[in-house]
């Protein structure tokens, strides 16, 4: 059957290649153009408070999409096409009512509770009615326009001037209107006679009656699958495909009486099999038998290059993960014995300087005492004492001397002393930097090992960051780290499994888009060829067309590298930016957040190597 479909252009798509699945051949002849509008300013705030998100048509789930980054919102569609459509756009929680606005109502009350919070509706400018569920506060946003054909399309005028329709499809009151109107402008109602109508509801098949259709047919429920539903109850009661040159049938023509069959006798499939298979197991016994008389280099081809002995990798470092308790428990310890030592060496230096004041003090009494002897007597005892020791000072001269000798020595070993204790005290602060260097480098690895044990669960990092800060307030390497993983430090980053298991769905998108693209000329060729929309996986895809790209991205994701399906999706066409940004955000950020957990732990284990 020859099927007019009057959807817009992506809907279009899917409905012929499902269309195309069945047998049939379909006439894409869009009524409607679609345009995404801005939201309003109130719409990123008033969907973070909202409670769920209802969606009517396919064009709304792209337009709300594009309208925002969200894709943890409920959302309850109405059939199962939109639902299938913002699920492939990335949404995680997507029920279907699989009807009408009232099966959506309805679906509205069993799920949800009004005291949740507020619905919103996204929509088009032009809507059937507003959707009203009894104690629920609804609001609608027209996200989208559908902007209406002014005048029948190239290819529903041909293929109605040809007579070369059986079924046009009807998926909304205003498409019909649509229709109607264009097909009466054109003056090309009689060639509707032939045409069997299918509405996908009775609001859209009533405006059919003004055109004389073969038939309208209603669907039994509001949903796509119901009109393909349809379209093979149709094919099954008999309606046959109409000619494709004239109405007549051509007249019954009398087969030439057929030669008689000959029946010639031999080996056959099986028989010719089998003998190949023998000749081939003699061929490769005697090359087997015969080669120990081969040259060596004939030998060497048959065997092919040996290979080499694998070599096992040297075990990467394993990097501990360091308990924060026992991290500032090692750092205190430290600390205290840095300042007894620094105590223990004043304590030492002080001792030094009362000795040396000392022996100052008798060296000048010993002096001051000397240079009294010369001094007149009189009659104060204490000066007759004095002047007796200074004549007994003067009887043996050569004592004096010798103890001022001895108190020089005294004097110069306690300096020798004293430079000795400066080296030793300076000899023991050594490994005291060093241990405090090597306990640092041990704790950037601790918060190294909690930062990359986030990044593999998606878990924020932001307390492993705050003990990070205060270790590189002192170092312009460890504050470069930290700049770059500030920004995904509350929130976490996805994990590589996560990205992976969401990539299919994303190169879904990504493919429609790019096959949405496609002029209508080259769609209309891919769909009279059958072609099913199928997508390839693998790194042996070749090409550089859109699929062929995909392909060799979810390869690479499946392989475990990230950054190589990131460069290329990076190169896919513009148009499939809208299904493919989001993810591609969320890898980069893991990406770069990975690669300064990798710098960072590769810095500390070099700084621990550098303490020891």
């Amino acid at each position: 059957m020859r099927v007019l479909i009057t959807r817009p252009e992506r809907e279009a798509a899917t409905l012929a290649a499902a269309l195309g699945e069945r047998g049939h051949v379909a006439v894409i002849a869009p009524l409607f153009s679609v345009q995404t509008l801005a939201p309003p300013p109130d719409f990123a705030a008033t969907l973070a408070s909202c409670q769920a998100v209802l969606l009517t048509s396919a064009n709304g789930a792209r337009a709300l999409a594009e309208s925002t980054e969200r894709r943890h919102k409920p959302i309850l569609a109405v059939g199962d096409t939109t639902a299938a459509t913002a699920e492939g756009l990335g949404f995680t929680s997507v029920t279907s009512a699989s009807g009408d606005s009232v099966a959506l109502a309805t679906l509205v009350r069993e799920r949800l509770d009004a005291a949740a919070g507020p619905l919103i509706h996204v929509s088009g400018i032009d809507v059937a009615g507003e959707i009203a569920v009894p104690g629920f506060t609804i609001r609608r946003f027209a996200l989208y326009q559908a902007k209406e054909a002014e005048t029948l399309p190239d290819s529903a005028r041909a293929a109605l001037e040809a007579r070369a329709l059986d079924a046009a499809l009807f998926f909304s009151p205003r498409a019909s209107r649509t229709f109607v109107r264009l097909v009466q402008a054109a003056k090309l109602a009689e060639t509707c006679r032939g045409v069997t109508a299918i509405a996908i509801s009775a609001a859209a098949a009533q405006p059919l009656a003004a055109l004389p259709f073969k038939a309208v047919i209603t669907a039994a429920r509001p949903s796509g699958q119901a009109v393909l539903d349809e379209i093979d109850r149709s094919t099954e009661a008999g309606v046959q495909p109409r000619p494709t040159m004239s109405d007549t049938p051509p007249p019954p023509v009398t087969p030439p009486p057929s030669p008689p069959v000959v029946v010639h006798r031999g080996l056959g499939v099986i028989g010719a099999f089998v003998i190949g298979l023998i000749a081939a197991v003699i061929v490769l016994a005697a090359a087997l038998f015969s080669m120990p008389y081969w040259p060596e280099e004939a030998r060497l081809m048959w065997r092919g290059p040996v290979p080499a002995p694998a070599v096992a990798p040297a075990p990467a470092p394993a990097i501990a993960k360091v308990d924060d308790s026992q991290q500032r428990a090692q750092a205190e310890a430290l600390a205290r014995q840095k300042v007894e030592n620094e105590a223990r060496f004043k304590a030492l230096e002080a001792g030094m300087q009362a000795r040396l004041d000392d022996l100052d003090k008798r060296v000048r009494a010993a002096a001051t005492t000397a240079a009294q002897a010369d001094r007149p007597t009189g009659g104060d005892p204490e000066i007759a004492d004095l002047r007796a020791k200074v004549e007994a000072l003067e009887k043996n001269p050569a004592s004096s001397e010798q103890d001022i000798a001895a108190l020089k020595d005294e004097i110069a070993g306690l300096k020798s002393s004293l430079q000795s204790l400066d080296k030793s005290v300076a000899g023991e602060k050594e490994p005291i930097d060093k241990a405090v260097a090597g306990a640092r480098a041990s704790a950037v690895i601790g918060i190294a090992a909690r930062m990359s044990a986030a990044l593999e669960t998606g878990a924020p990092f932001a307390g492993a960051l705050d003990l990070l800060k205060p270790l590189g307030k002192d170092d312009d390497k460890l504050g470069g780290f930290i700049t770059a993983l500030d920004p995904y430090a509350k929130q976490g980053v996805a994990t590589r499994a996560s990205l992976a298991a969401q990539f299919p769905a994303v190169a879904k998108a990504a493919l429609a888009d790019d096959l949405a693209d496609d002029s209508f000329t080259e769609r209309l060729l891919g769909k009279i060829k059958g072609l099913v929309s199928l997508r390839r996986i693998g790194t042996d895809v070749p090409g550089d067309t859109t699929e062929a790209k995909l392909a060799r991205a979810e390869a690479a994701v499946d392989g475990g590298d990230l950054a190589k399906a990131v460069e290329i999706v990076k190169t896919l066409p513009p148009q499939t930016n809208s299904a493919t940004a989001d993810w591609l955000k969320r890898a980069e950020a893991h990406l770069a957040a990975q690669h300064a957990v990798d710098q960072l732990a590769a810095y500390a284990v070099s700084l621990l190597g550098t303490a020891h």
